[in-house]
């Protein structure tokens, strides 16, 4: 009996064990609303996964148009030279999901030939699973000592003291285009604005301009030159990436590149700078427009919207249910 009770404890342990891992696992878009295309610059897919933590058991799922891309996993020397001729794995159906399975480094590329030469790779250091962290105990109830009789109040009552203030906002950093950096991307002058869209900025936050040094710059104009992409009487220039701009000011700010061509081809953001929460968007932005960003080749590319993984409610309820039907037998077993 008490060797039967044994295994039916290490049964629930196990499966406590394997939901654990199932229910922390995470799934991640690659690119996010960039998707898997071709970004024109290779930093775009680099910093879209440099301010991630992948672990195993999570899930990349890599959105692209069937026949226009595939998914190839390779060595980290033919990622480096952009080879997919003897490939770990290859996909050729959109959307790919795959599944991280093991500790390391990961490399992926498009195997189409000139996808890999214009930024489209992908490598991610996956770690391996932790233990969830122990649950902190609940700190003992502070004694409340008995009430005593205080003396009758003599001369002016003191004040009474007023809360403190709230702390103050902290200066938050945005990187411009987020995964897609700061180029001319397939949206145009809408890529930007649509970016900027949802975001209200503050005087202290910062900008982050990234870029391959030697294809773009980022200059300062006013409104009237940011209109008419002038960029012959700059406010500020820098060319070094990644190009970081504090916010010094409230108001309309208005940030383009010098490369001939550049601006009229929509690399170009106005944002307008607040101290409060009653910021509009600049009078020049552009509104977004509908519909997918075109592929390299001038086709639109669909956005595909991936299935957000199942709440952590839901994933409670199964837990729940699943321990107690195990514990259940268990008993059954010791009677």
């Amino acid at each position: 009996m008490a060797g039967q009770l044994n295994l039916s404890i290490f049964a629930i342990l196990a499966t406590v064990a394997l939901l654990q891992s199932s229910v922390a696992a995470t799934t991640y878009q690659v690119g996010d609303n960039l998707n898997w295309v071709v970004p024109g610059g290779n930093a775009a897919y680099a910093n879209w996964a440099a301010n991630k933590t992948f672990t195993v058991g999570d899930i990349l799922v890599f959105n692209f148009r069937t026949g226009s891309h595939d998914v190839t996993q390779v060595t980290k020397q033919n990622f480096d030279a952009c080879n997919g001729t003897n490939p770990i794995s290859s996909i050729t159906t959109g959307p790919a999901n795959i599944t991280l399975q093991t500790a390391g480094e990961h490399y992926f590329i498009c195997s189409v030939p000139g996808h890999c030469l214009g930024g489209q790779k992908l490598s991610v250091n996956v770690t391996a699973a932790s233990s969830p962290a122990p649950q902190p105990s609940s700190p003992s109830p502070t004694p409340v000592p008995s009430p005593s009789l205080a003396p009758e109040p003599t001369g002016t009552p003191s004040p009474t003291t007023s809360p403190a203030p709230s702390p103050s906002r902290e200066a938050e950093s945005y990187t411009v285009g987020d995964a897609a950096g700061w180029g001319v991307l397939p949206g145009g002058a809408n890529a930007y604005a649509s970016w900027a869209s949802n975001k209200t900025f503050y005087v202290g936050d910062t900008l982050v301009f990234n870029f391959v040094n030697g294809t773009h710059d980022v200059v300062e104009l006013t409104k009237e030159n940011y209109e008419s992409c002038n960029t012959n009487n700059t406010i500020s220039l820098s060319a070094n990436p990644p190009v970081r701009i504090t916010l010094a000011t409230a108001g309309e700010h208005f940030f383009t590149c010098s490369f001939t061509g550049h601006c009229p081809a929509g690399q170009k953001l106005a944002i307008n700078v607040t101290g409060d929460s009653t910021a509009t968007p600049p009078s020049s932005a552009t509104p977004p427009s509908s519909g997918g960003a075109p592929s390299p080749g001038g086709s639109t590319t669909p956005t595909t919207t991936a299935t957000p993984p199942a709440s952590s409610g839901a994933s409670s309820l199964s837990f729940a249910w699943l321990s107690a039907t195990f514990l259940s037998i268990a008993l059954a077993l010791w009677y």
